[in-house]
């Protein structure tokens, strides 16, 4: 017996089906619950011996006064990062590891990327770094480590690298590019 090929209405039917049940599918999904970027886990901390090395998310909204248009903006108190669209909406937060330089809060803008891994200050392996000043000599800059510890507390050293984790590392260096607009805030 020889096969008789499906009549064109019946498939295009199917098709016409298949997709209404994606979109359908799809509207649910969008419907449910939504993971938001401050439930993403806390940055672990390597054993050292001040607890106060480890950034604390006490905020997720975006500062008052942090500037307006597409920014990062960094938190000197909270230890914080925010990733600012054109739109004014947070993309993304993050606590960081700050080092024991603080740029003054004011507006700066990234200055120097550098993607390939280096050696910080302070002797760590570090990537995407993200410059956007220098205080005293000293450059200031985002920064992970490659490894993606958290640095230990420097011993007197001055150390201007703002750390963070690898996944937060990478989507700052993604938005961060030469010119992007840096807040700081106390």
């Amino acid at each position: 017996m020889r096969a008789v090929p499906a009549p064109k209405v019946w498939v295009t039917g199917l098709t016409v089906g298949a997709i209404a049940a994606v979109v359908a599918l799809a509207v649910q999904a969008d419907k449910g619950t939504k993971p938001s970027v401050a439930a993403s886990a806390r940055p672990s901390v390597s054993a050292s011996p001040s607890a106060s090395a480890q950034p604390e998310p006490s905020a997720t909204a975006l500062p008052d006064s942090s500037g307006t248009g597409r920014r990062i903006v960094y938190s000197l108190g909270e230890k914080r990062v925010w990733l600012v669209d054109a739109s004014e909406a947070a993309r993304r937060t993050f606590a960081v590891w700050p080092g024991t330089v603080d740029p003054a809060p004011g507006n700066y803008s990234v200055s120097l990327r550098r993607e390939d891994p280096t050696t910080g200050s302070d002797g760590v392996r570090i990537e995407h770094i993200v410059y956007f000043t220098a205080v005293g000599g000293v450059n200031v800059a985002f920064s992970n480590a490659v490894d993606g510890s958290s640095p230990p507390p420097a011993d007197g050293a001055q150390t201007g690298g703002i750390r963070m984790r690898t996944a937060d590392g990478s989507a700052l260096w993604t938005f961060g590019e030469t010119g992007t607009k840096v807040v700081v805030v106390n």
